[in-house]
């Protein structure tokens, strides 16, 4: 596993919670890295992606809640998850899109699972 996601868990409605994932290197450099998300009996949808110079696309059910940020010294992408609600109840991949030339390969991290119940 190349990417290493953290912070998952339980939460109480209106709780925050930020995960974290950590790359290699040459995975992490100059690329995208960001967040999709999988509830139960859903599609996998994008969350946040944050390009290496910090331009960021957030999924529109997650807007003015969650924040993607990227800290390229630790080659680390963070989420912020504020406001979270049932809805956001999911496993949490991180993801890195590396470009290698005109090629790219898509990497998954092993999901951690978010759960906001009372």
């Amino acid at each position: 596993v190349q990417l290493q996601a953290s912070g998952g868990g339980l939460v109480q409605p209106g709780g925050s919670l930020r995960l974290s994932c950590t790359a290699p290197g040459n995975i992490f450099g100059n690329n995208n890295m960001g967040w999709y998300r999988q509830a139960p009996g859903k599609q996998r949808e994008l969350v946040a992606l944050i390009s290496s110079l910090g331009n960021q696309r957030v999924g529109d059910s997650v807007k003015g809640r969650f924040t993607i940020s990227r800290d390229n010294a630790k080659n680390t992408v963070f989420l912020q998850m504020n406001s979270l609600n049932p809805e956001d109840t999911a496993v949490y991949y991180c993801y890195a899109r590396q470009w290698i030339g005109s090629v790219y390969t898509d990497y998954w991290g092993q999901g951690t699972l978010v759960t906001v119940s009372s």
